[in-house]
C-alpha cells in the first residue's frame, strides 16, 4: 500500500449496518509512502492508522513515475 498526504483513506465496514469510513491522510510515516499514516476523519478528530485489508487508499492526484517508454 502506498500513499501521499491529501490521499484518502476509504475503510470498508466490517459488519452488516456499518458504515465505510473514510479520513484524509495527512502525513505519511512510513518509508516510501508505506503506513502508517496519520489521517483526519470528517469530525476533523487525527490518529495514527496501520490499514489493514478492509482500507483502499484513494489517490488524488495522478503521479508519473518517470517518461514512458514506446
Amino acid at each position: 500500500m502506498e500513499a501521499h498526504p491529501g490521499d484518502r483513506l476509504l475503510t470498508h465496514g466490517r459488519t452488516v449496518g456499518q458504515h465505510d469510513r473514510v479520513a484524509e491522510i495527512v502525513e505519511v510515516l512510513g518509508d516510501g509512502g508505506a503506513p502508517p499514516y496519520r489521517v483526519r476523519a470528517d469530525d476533523g478528530h487525527e490518529h495514527l492508522v496501520s490499514p489493514g485489508p478492509d482500507t483502499v487508499v484513494q489517490h488524488t492526484v495522478v503521479r508519473h513515475r518517470g517518461p514512458e517508454t514506446p
